[in-house]
């Protein structure tokens, strides 16, 4: 690896963590906007997002010109291109972070449904998650990763039991129908934003050892 293919690449490197940071402030922000129905904080989030989708197409161009100019091989390409994947699921958790905020401003102006506690638990779980893939990426630890890409199934648990309790509460209390949408939707959003995580846990699989493991089917854990 030549020096400056190495500088590149840790800059790239930090581009991705400083919007890791971006993203999980704005899953955090838009979380707590709900809870607390706090409409500001999640304007803040919407207002937010223009930074993320600009560093996204900072990190697209450092990558695209890495691999134009220095013509990475390997481990070294496989790092830029798992760079550029997660830069695109780090801009997509961000807006579902956005599509959260959205849905707590109009909730924010309505009597409030009982069901913040199992969404902020739900919310947590999914923002571990994505802590512990960063943790993953920095480390380059693979059996870390493959955790927490296992976690998704508890995920997926929790939002099949959110959405049928606001389900059985919207069919006993039609007033509150559309609210109970909203709230399923949020639900939705947050587990997306797992999914996307588990995307990111792959991508950290295919720099480190060069496998793919998106089809569980197909799962390594050499």
């Amino acid at each position: 690896m030549t020096t400056h293919l190495h500088e590149e690449m840790e800059r790239l490197r930090l581009q991705v963590l400083h919007m890791v940071n971006l993203a999980e402030a704005a899953v955090t922000r838009a979380i707590q906007a709900y809870v607390a129905r706090d409409e500001f904080l999640a304007e803040a989030v919407v207002d937010g997002d223009a930074e993320v989708n600009a560093l996204e197409v900072a990190i697209d161009e450092a990558g695209l010109k890495l691999l134009a100019l220095e013509q990475p091989v390997a481990s070294d390409l496989r790092f830029v291109l798992g760079c550029m994947r997660i830069s695109v699921d780090l801009e997509r958790i961000a807006d579902e972070a956005v599509n959260i905020a959205e849905r707590a401003m109009i909730l924010s102006a309505r009597p409030p449904l009982p069901f913040q506690k199992p969404i902020k638990h739900m919310g947590e779980r999914a923002l571990a998650m994505l802590r512990r893939a960063t943790q993953a990426f920095v480390r380059g630890d693979t059996d870390l990763a493959l955790d927490v890409w296992r976690c998704d199934a508890e995920i997926d648990t929790l939002n099949h039991r959110n959405m049928r309790e606001v389900i059985e509460y919207m069919l006993h209390e039609t007033p509150a129908i559309e609210r109970s949408v909203h709230t399923i939707l949020i639900v939705r959003h947050l587990e997306r934003i797992a999914d996307l995580v588990t995307n990111i846990c792959e991508s950290v699989v295919f720099i480190v050892k060069g496998i793919n493991i998106k089809h569980k089917n197909a799962f390594d854990q050499r």
